[in-house]
């Protein structure tokens, strides 16, 4: 999935630059709108099916958001670092930390308020993320604890790293990281658009 979304976006890149006419350009521009509204609504059919989840979510109380919570804090620190690292704006940093590994959803919601540059780089670093995540569940469910290989993988712990978790922890961490997931997916869309509101342009 990881390859074909890059290669995706190889071809659409040497598309723009070569052969599509601006009229076209705007075109796909309003059909990745349309897309990220069909996306949203995808994900929310595929959380409304899950019935276990919600039993596990009333079970766990509060505690299911510790972990979120967590990862939220955690993504937005390491945005600030990258800001300071990269001198890049603050607010533009910071709504690409905050894709939290989701990188077709922070791609095009960023290219769409910002720009093609920046939705380009939140697309990049968010694959970069889920590669890492890949690398890094098996060190740290090793040295640390199941819950702790969860933070790495954001939004993607009920999807594309859910098999690598439930690989290298038990059931209890792979339910958690299913309701983590859910979670950090559901406040991306809210995050991203409440930092670039709140930093102003």
């Amino acid at each position: 999935m990881i390859i074909a979304a890059v290669l995706c976006l190889i071809l659409g890149i040497t598309c723009g630059q070569l052969f599509f006419l601006p009229k076209t350009v705007e075109f796909f521009s309003q059909v990745a709108d349309y897309a990220l509204i069909l996306l949203m609504f995808s994900v929310g059919i595929s959380v409304g099916e899950n019935k276990l989840l919600f039993r596990k979510m009333q079970e766990y109380n509060v505690r299911v958001l510790v972990i979120p919570i967590g990862i939220v804090i955690g993504s937005l620190l390491g945005g600030i670092a990258g800001s300071i690292a990269l001198q890049m704006p603050l607010r533009e940093s910071l709504c690409i930390s905050a894709g939290m590994g989701w990188y077709s959803l922070s791609g095009v919601l960023l290219t769409d308020l910002i720009g093609a540059e920046i939705g380009t780089i939140a697309f990049l670093s968010n694959i970069l993320r889920e590669i890492l995540t890949f690398l890094l569940i098996p060190v740290l469910a090793k040295y640390l604890n199941g819950y702790t290989a969860i933070a790495p993988a954001g939004a993607t712990s009920s999807d594309t790293s859910l098999s690598i978790l439930m690989k290298y922890t038990d059931e209890e961490v792979a339910m958690m990281a299913v309701i983590n997931g859910v979670l950090c997916t559901s406040f991306i869309p809210i995050l991203i658009n409440f930092l670039y509101g709140f930093f102003g342009a």
